[in-house]
């Protein structure tokens, strides 16, 4: 997969993780979608480094939309906990 094609994935993968995780979060929009990008590059690189899944270069395949999604919710939930209480 490209680069584009890493943007696109973590942007749909930052809404998917947000819609499982609702709430209010203190970067908005702008800040969950650039964690839907890093939680898709995270969640790939540890599918191909821990789990033996090496990423494909298919867009489609499901086990890394999984992963992509599971860093994207993962990094959602720990960016909640640093910097949750501090938009008021």
């Amino acid at each position: 997969m490209t680069i584009i094609g890493w943007i696109v994935l973590g942007l749909i993968a930052g809404a998917v993780a947000k819609i499982l995780l609702p709430g209010k979060d203190p970067g908005g929009v702008v800040g969950t979608t650039l964690i839907g990008i890093a939680g898709a590059v995270v969640g790939g690189w540890i599918s191909a480094k821990f789990l033996d899944h090496p990423i494909t270069k298919d867009f489609y395949d499901l086990p890394t939309w999984g992963a992509a999604v599971g860093g994207a919710l993962v990094l959602l939930i720990i960016y909640r906990i640093l910097f949750g209480n501090s938009r008021r």
